[in-house]
């Protein structure tokens, strides 16, 4: 009911504003927590309304409170030098209505969301970076649909790209293996391991001798002929490794609708319809000279075509007339050569941006084009990830035509992303580009540390750096099946001996849940523009801000209703509520309010998730309600109180921080074993 509570008081208080000054341009009602409870739960800053309303942010407070007039779940509110509006909420009320879990009022807005997430290249093992995409993009999604929306969960498949004709190299160049080989080795177990050695062998070949980059162009060319043998093999390494990854993620219960594979928008002539739309609209232009010869090349992101003494198009014809677009330093577009983005190369390929702006299209239902559907993957759940094909299924969900996009995509994408933004205003759909949203995030590296542990040798240098970079093509990082497996046997270690009386199965188990839980937990307690170095000490900590620490808060609260042979999920607070305001106040009053209203946020923290995309705040808030609630733990001696209606009010508190720690968490991805 927070969130209900903050929008109520930010709309109240906005109408009585507008009441008093009719025809003022108000800016955004901020509201805040102040330090500490006994000042109030909402503290309302005046001051950006000085200047507007011309008067003092105090007097304008005053005259809030002086008209407000009552409302449900507010108790009373207070003016605070030198400006503030303090608002104390009506415990008893707010008490009895997250007891009861009552759902908030509101509306959920329309239109299904699209959040494309992982998009990891087919071409060898995923490895921790692509760790945090996936769990990032999975709790956004998680996130939006708490929150009411409609998602679906897509997850692009670069098959046609450098990384793929890489491997194909390696394979048909390097290892002289022929179709029926390859066919035999991608289905092992774990090929997505060879395939990533072979990643790496091959960049030293290429380095060996720059000629031999001549057969990665070469490569390229072919798979994008279908009814190529290049194409055919593309297409066995591609789909084995994809279906690993599937694997690997399904360990971290990380689910996809649909994949969508760039060969499909080659095939179906994707491409082929955006390149009409986007020639038309003057979006691209050929360049018939310069660098860029030979190419259709878009302005980037962000800059404009300016002639030092040329005011109008003409004028600036004129100049470039006078004096040659060369000695400019610009292309026949009359764009300088800096600011171009080559979006089809000068031998008729189509770079990645130009098969992004198509499929983009796609998902905004703007294309007048759709893929072929098939089934490629069922989840334990029996939930099934459609693939993209040529032809296919016509009983299919419904993918792409959608309203708003996600693209979770690492931070060293924002150029291309931009470009596809701007190629959308460009050809007149500005409500999408507004609707386009690029989910960036930074790296994930390694301690020194935890890049000794895994054997790498380190320089002096490297060993006294806060970080370590990894790079798939130098085969240097942490492959995230083994990075699970180490954390899952590490867990057990400690499972097993605190609990030496439960199955092999349920130790095995719970060390799953646990080492899962601070896999996620880690990735997303830091924000998302933060570079994380991974250790493995710091993420399957039970102390400090972790996982584990959330986890074993909720086992804790568990165990109380364990013991005195409770259901904690069935259990109903009976006290009436003028006998709850009564256990909010005296010595520790204020101390057991603090621990209700953080339990009242989880709503509101997921709007902040969402409206800053930003799935950190919600770590932040499991942190401090499982360290609010252990505190309240060790002071309240919940089992022997005396008091009998005491001790229904202790549970009471018990069973609701216990409700929203496992809700948060699963929002999280995160479950809690039963004993840790």
């Amino acid at each position: 009911m927070y969130r209900y509570l903050e929008h109520l008081l930010a709309q109240r208080v906005l109408e009585c504003l507008e009441r008093r000054h009719p025809g003022v341009t108000l800016p955004r009602i901020v509201i805040e927590q102040p330090p500490k409870v006994d000042l109030g739960d909402f503290a309302i800053p005046m001051f950006p309304f000085a200047k507007p309303l011309r008067s003092a942010p105090l007097k304008i407070a005053e005259a809030i409170q002086a008209e407000i007039g009552e409302m449900a779940g507010i108790a009373h509110m207070t003016v605070t030098p030198p400006g503030y509006l303090n608002v104390k909420v009506d415990r008893a009320w707010m008490a009895a209505a997250l007891a009861s879990d009552r759902k908030e009022p509101g509306e959920t807005p329309a239109g299904k969301i699209l959040v494309e997430h992982s998009s990891i290249n087919p071409n060898k093992a995923a490895h921790i970076g692509h760790l945090r995409n996936a769990v990032l993009g999975d709790t956004f999604v998680r996130l939006l649909r708490y929150a009411g929306r409609e998602v679906d969960v897509q997850n692009y498949i670069d098959n046609t790209g450098v990384q793929v004709a890489d491997v194909v190299v390696g394979f048909t160049h390097i290892e002289k293996k022929s179709r029926a080989e390859i066919e035999a080795l991608a289905r092992q177990s774990r090929f997505d391991y060879y395939c990533w050695d072979l990643y790496a062998r091959v960049s030293q070949w290429y380095e060996a001798d720059p000629q031999n980059k001549q057969v990665r162009l070469q490569t390229l060319h072919a798979i994008e002929d279908v009814t190529s043998e290049t194409a055919a093999v593309a297409e066995v390494i591609s789909t084995a490794v994809l279906r690993r990854h599937l694997e690997t993620m399904d360990r971290l219960d990380i689910e996809y609708d649909f994949l969508p594979r760039e060969s499909e928008i080659l095939h179906l002539h994707f491409w082929d319809a955006a390149f009409t739309k986007l020639k038309e609209s003057g979006v691209l232009t050929f360049e018939s000279q310069g660098k860029n010869k030979g190419c259709w090349v878009m302005r980037r992101a962000g800059t404009r075509t300016e002639t030092k003494g040329a005011d109008s198009e003409k004028e600036l014809d004129d100049v470039l007339t006078d004096i040659g677009t060369q000695g400019l330093g610009l292309g026949a577009s009359g764009i300088s050569e800096e600011d171009q983005k080559v979006i089809v190369r000068s031998n008729g390929t189509v770079g990645y941006v130009g098969k992004d702006i198509a499929y983009h299209m796609w998902k905004f239902g703007l294309l007048g084009r759709d893929f072929g559907y098939r089934k490629f993957y069922r989840y334990p759940n029996q939930h099934d990830c459609w693939i993209s094909t040529t032809d296919g299924k016509k009983d299919h969900p419904h993918f792409g035509d959608v309203a708003e996009i996600y693209n979770v995509i690492d931070a060293r994408q924002s150029e291309a992303q931009n470009t596809v933004i701007e190629a959308l205003r460009g050809l007149g759909h500005d409500e999408a580009a507004e609707h386009y949203t690029h989910f960036s995030y930074e790296m994930v590296a390694l301690t020194p540390r935890c890049a000794a542990e895994l054997g790498y040798a380190l320089s002096e240098e490297d060993q006294i750096r806060s970080y370590i970079e990894v790079s798939g093509r130098k085969g240097f990082g942490v492959k995230a099946d083994d990075l699970l497996d180490r954390l899952i046997a590490s867990a057990k270690q400690e499972v097993d001996s605190r609990h030496p009386q439960l199955s092999e199965p349920e130790r095995l188990g719970i060390a799953t849940q646990i080492s899962i839980g601070a896999l996620r937990y880690f990735m997303l307690k830091y924000t998302k523009q933060s570079v994380i170095a991974f250790d493995f000490k710091d993420a399957l900590s039970f102390e400090g801000e972790t996982g584990p620490y959330a986890q074993y808060a909720v086992v804790r609260a568990s165990s109380i209703f364990r013991r005195a042979g409770l259901d904690p999920d069935d259990f109903s607070l009976k006290l009436p509520q003028s006998e709850l305001a009564t256990a909010f106040s005296g010595q520790d009053g204020d101390e057991i309010w603090e621990l209700w209203l953080a339990s009242s946020k989880t709503s509101s923290v997921v709007e902040q998730c969402i409206a800053t995309t930003e799935p950190a705040y919600l770590a932040k808030h499991v942190f401090q309600l499982a360290q609010l609630f252990n505190t309240f733990y060790h002071r309240h001696p919940i089992l022997i109180e005396a008091d009998e209606k005491r001790k229904q009010f202790l549970l009471a508190t018990v069973a609701v921080v216990r409700r929203e720690l496992i809700r948060a968490l699963t929002i999280m991805g995160i479950t809690v074993p039963p004993v840790m």
